[in-house]
Formats: C-alpha cells, structure tokens, sequence
C-alpha cells in the first residue's frame, strides 16, 4: 500500500501533495472561496469546477477541457459516486468531521483520506489499495476537492451561525 500526504492552510488556496519528500501534485484555487481550480497530478493537469452550494463537482482533463468525471454531493448524505472511463467509484465519508474518506471500487476501498489537523492547517495522508492510475489520480484529486469544499461549507456554516448569535 503506498501513502501519501497533503496540506493546505485551511485559509488559503493552495494544497499540497506530496509522495515522501518530492511534491507530486497541487490543487489551486483561484481564491479561498473559488468554485474553480487548476491542478496537476504527476505532471497531468486537470481543472475542477463547482456548481453553488456544492452539488455537483466536475474535473476536466487541463489540455483538451473535456469531461473526465462529475460528482453529486450531497452534504446530508455520506455517499456518492462517479464514473470515470465507464468504472463506477462510490465517495463514502466515514463521520461528520469529514476527517476519513474514501473512494471505493466495487465494495474495496482503493483510495482513502485521512485528516490529521483543523485550526490552523488542513493535511493528512492518502492511502492507496491499488496502483496509480489514470482513475486514481482524478479520484485523488476529487477527493481533495470534495473535501476543500466541506470545509468552505463548515466555515460559512460558523459564520452564519455567529452573525445569528450576534
């Protein structure tokens, strides 16, 4: 099984993918609140997009723009799925704090998120059941991305809430 770790701070618009000490990808987003990203993972690069209050989540391949997958999520609902190159993946989040994730592939997990950290970084690591491939690299990336975005929802959640109290 081969691991690997991210980071990003949990204000800004950057995260970070690494495989030991060599970086290996990155996911930036135009500003903290952005529903569009560039990406690149092992030299591919790749731009996500996010419809308002994260519905449904899209990642397209970087040179040609053309649809690699598209992701419904539901933030009541643990689980959701994608179909990359006719292969049907499931995103179950494992619990509220979102801090375990992962991305299954007829019933095993073949990619899963762990997070370490909240106050002031977001990073975890990122084990991988199976080899990499064209699929796990967008599941990668797509997972990440699902979970800047429930981050972005928590925040704003908090910050409704204090405007409330207030």
């Amino acid at each position: 099984m081969e691991t690997l770790t991210w980071s990003k701070d949990i204000f800004g618009s950057k995260l970070e993918i690494r495989q030991g000490a060599d970086s290996i990808g990155k996911i930036n987003w135009e500003n903290m609140l952005s529903s569009k990203a560039q990406a690149m993972i092992n030299g591919k690069f790749f731009t996500l997009n996010r419809e308002f209050f994260l519905s449904k989540l899209e990642i397209y391949d970087g040179n040609s723009q053309s649809l690699l997958g598209m992701v419904m999520v539901n933030i009541f609902n643990p689980r959701s799925d994608v179909v990359i190159n006719g292969k049907r993946f499931e995103l179950e989040i494992s619990n509220f704090w979102q801090s375990r994730w992962s991305w299954k592939y007829n019933g095993s997990e073949i990619v899963t998120f762990t997070s370490n950290e909240f106050i002031t970084k977001d990073k975890g690591s990122i084990e991988l059941a199976t080899s990499c491939s064209e699929e796990v690299e967008i599941l990668i990336l797509l997972g990440l991305f699902v979970r800047n975005q429930f981050i972005l929802f928590m925040l704003l959640g908090i910050v409704v809430a204090l405007f409330v109290i207030l």
